[in-house]
């Protein structure tokens, strides 16, 4: 009898979906490319609080790493101040790339798909 309440899900929509709700750790940094696309990079910070086996109240913060294109990223150009709080959904990307010193370096970050604005304008 349950399983006709149930809606499908396909596994393709929810393989790589990630959602976070924090603030932003600065300004976005936005670049303009030749054909007037822009990206948005964005630091956000996401904190969680328990309290240790002391009793004593912890707070513990991630910091994210998020992309913007397009349209959104426009939005948070005209919208997004440091200390803004948003929910950012998308996809984790991972990325490599070799510095100067010849060391490989692996980045993961969030490719926004959508963005909402939790924090009232001033």
């Amino acid at each position: 009898m349950l399983q006709s309440f149930i809606k499908p899900i396909y596994m393709n929509q929810v393989k790589n979906k990630v959602q976070l709700i924090g603030h932003l750790g600065q300004d976005p940094d936005i670049k303009t490319f030749e054909n007037d696309k822009k990206v948005a990079n964005m630091s956000l910070a996401t904190s969680e609080q328990y309290k240790n086996a002391q009793g004593e109240k912890v707070t513990e913060t991630q910091w994210h790493s998020v992309v913007a294109w397009g349209k959104l990223a426009e939005i948070a150009e005209k919208y997004l101040v440091k200390g803004t709080e948003v929910v950012v959904e998308g996809k984790l990307v991972n990325k490599n790339y070799t510095d100067k010193q010849g060391i490989k370096r692996y980045v993961t970050e969030v490719q926004a798909n959508e963005l909402l604005i939790l924090t009232k304008n001033k």
